[in-house]
This record gives C-alpha cells, sequence and structure tokens, in this order.
C-alpha cells in the first residue's frame, strides 16, 4: 500500500530507480502499491497508450474523464472506441453549467478573453476536483510527458500532489515520435483531432496540473 507520506528523498530515489524502466514496469510498481489507483485521461492523441499498458494489470482500474463539451466529433469517435475495446470502467465529469450557457455567459475560451480563467475553473478545475473527491485516489496515473509544457519540464515520473497522493507519468521521458512508435507496434488507435478550449494553446497547461 501507499506510504501515509512519501519524503522528497525516497521521490528522488523511486524517479531515479524507474528513469530507464519501461511504462510497463513503471505501471506494474505503482499497482502493487496502491490501494485505490486511478487513471486521469483526457483522451488526446497518445491516450491509448497509458490507459491500454495500466487494463493489462487492472481490468477494473477506475478511469476518469473531465468531458469539457468542446471536444470535436472525432475525439467523441475515439472516446467510445476505446472504452468499448478496453472495457474500460469509466466515470464522466462534466461542468455543472452547459455548453451554451458558458458560451453565451462566458465568451469564447480565447485566451484573450478576460475570463478565460474562470473558464478554466468551470470546464476543467471543478470537474476535476469533483473527481477526486469522490475517488480520492493514493495512486494517480497520468499521461503526461516532459516535452509537453514548461511546467511538465520540472515534474518526474513520480511527484507528490498537493492533495497527498502519488502522482505518476509512465510515459514522462517519452517524445512525440516515441509515443507513435508504442501506439504503432501495439496496434493501438492515434486522434490528432483533439482540442481543449483550456489550454487554448498546444502547449500551454491545462490547469489541473498546476493544482494536482
Amino acid at each position: 500500500m501507499v506510504k501515509d507520506n512519501f519524503s522528497l528523498q525516497e521521490i528522488a530515489a523511486l524517479n531515479k530507480k524507474y528513469r530507464n524502466k519501461s511504462p510497463f514496469e513503471i505501471i506494474k510498481y505503482a499497482l502493487s502499491i496502491a490501494e485505490r489507483p486511478l487513471i486521469s485521461t483526457s483522451f488526446g492523441a497518445y491516450s491509448a497508450a497509458l490507459l491500454s499498458e495500466t487494463v493489462k494489470f487492472k481490468e477494473d482500474i477506475q478511469v476518469i474523464w473531465c468531458d469539457t463539451g468542446y471536444n470535436t466529433d472525432a475525439t467523441y469517435r475515439h472516446v467510445n472506441k476505446l472504452i468499448d475495446t478496453l472495457k474500460l470502467r469509466i466515470d464522466i465529469f462534466t461542468p455543472k453549467l452547459t455548453t451554451a450557457f458558458i458560451k453565451n455567459r462566458i465568451g469564447e475560451p480565447t485566451l484573450e478573453n478576460p475570463d478565460h480563467e474562470l473558464f478554466s475553473d468551470l470546464v476543467k478545475i471543478e470537474p476535476f476536483s469533483r473527481a477526486f473527491n469522490k475517488y480520492n485516489p493514493d495512486v494517480w496515473l497520468t499521461n503526461i510527458r516532459m516535452n509537453q509544457t514548461s511546467h511538465r519540464k520540472t515534474l518526474n515520473i513520480f511527484n507528490l500532489s498537493c492533495n497527498g497522493n502519488l502522482k505518476i507519468a509512465p510515459f514522462f521521458y517519452f517524445s512525440d515520435q516515441e509515443m507513435l512508435q508504442f501506439l504503432k507496434e501495439n496496434n493501438l488507435p492515434v486522434e490528432f483531432d483533439y482540442y481543449d478550449p483550456v489550454k487554448a494553446l498546444e502547449n500551454r497547461e491545462c490547469g489541473i496540473h498546476f493544482s494536482n
């Protein structure tokens, strides 16, 4: 089981030990110490990698997805395909307000919109917090990678979240090319028609990894 508190030294030791291990080995370790493991997914381009590797170990692992209401049709098809083929145990969290109401009240989710921070909280931060409050995971598996944003360059495979859980990113050091190769070798789908209205820009942080 996961310890109540990991020291910074212990986290550093885990990152050193697993730096050159495969995602499969990292996930295996993560699930061996977890009592309440959880995967968060955005169903972005490379999302099938973490989902497929994890269900090999634990078919019924809880998956959460925060559906902002702004996803593309292609993304929704991708979501349904992965739910069906991987038989995901998924709980979908949505904003408390409808997309139409948010558009009318706040406007479009552009960086120039002075209410973008409020928009981010409504469509991503609040639903994600609701999901974490419901499941209270001790181990959180995520598909973040170092080369995605400047903030993620400050993280590692193993991280302590502000909620006290162990946040683990098995594919953290994979490049885009390595992700594509992994998906190809494992006959897994890729979907690039994806849009996160909170990030607005591809290399911008979505917010949940600042506050969690």
